[in-house]
């Protein structure tokens, strides 16, 4: 995925400043992808320069203007094409299960903090997710809110049955996660126990 999908994805919703794209990110889309603001603003940029997006200059405060970004039908057309384009799967990095299979080379404490830090990690991201699930179900999060609005009502199930099924899946990973994490703590013990 790309952050220009991200930011697509967001601008279906609704149309957004770089502030408000970069604050809804981190609740919304930032639950599957990562991106600093230091990026958002110059993807944002490049995506106007590239008829993505439109920039329109509204009334900010007093005496000042911010662009709202809205997005073109060209935007729309990229993004559908993302969407329908089958994803290229790259190779696996997975620091924290590299690391479990060499254990043997860790003094076993440092394994356990190794595993530890991993269930802290992932309980922090179950609640995180299953917040946000939650928060799509009752259409209390601020962009399915916007998007039921903008919307026919008989697109709304859809809209949120998909939103919530990409939750379920990141809640699953980490319940998986954690499951996995704890077994290694009884296997250090266990091997522990033996020697």
């Amino acid at each position: 995925m790309s952050l220009r999908a991200a930011l697509l994805a967001l601008l279906t919703a609704e149309p957004l400043t770089g502030y408000e794209a970069a604050k809804r990110f981190d609740s919304s889309v930032g639950h599957v992808w990562n991106a600093p603001d230091s990026q958002i603003y110059p993807e944002l940029r490049r995506m106007e320069k590239e008829e993505l997006v439109e920039g329109v200059q509204v009334p900010w405060g007093p005496n000042s203007t911010k662009t709202r970004y809205y997005i073109t039908a060209a935007g729309e057309q990229a993004f559908r094409e993302w969407m329908d384009t089958p994803l290229d799967y790259g190779p696996l990095r997975d620091a924290a299960h590299m690391q479990a299979a060499y254990f043997e080379w860790a003094d076993a404490e440092r394994s356990r903090d190794h595993l530890r830090r991993h269930i802290a990690f992932y309980s922090g991201m179950l609640e995180r997710w299953r917040a946000a699930r939650e928060e799509i179900l009752d259409h209390s999060q601020r962009t399915i809110a916007a998007r039921l609005e903008k919307f026919p009502p008989e697109a709304h199930s859809r809209i949120v049955a998909y939103k919530a099924f990409a939750y379920e899946g990141l809640i699953a990973r980490g319940e998986a996660e954690v499951s996995w994490a704890q077994r290694g703590l009884e296997l250090i013990d266990s091997l522990e126990a033996e020697d």
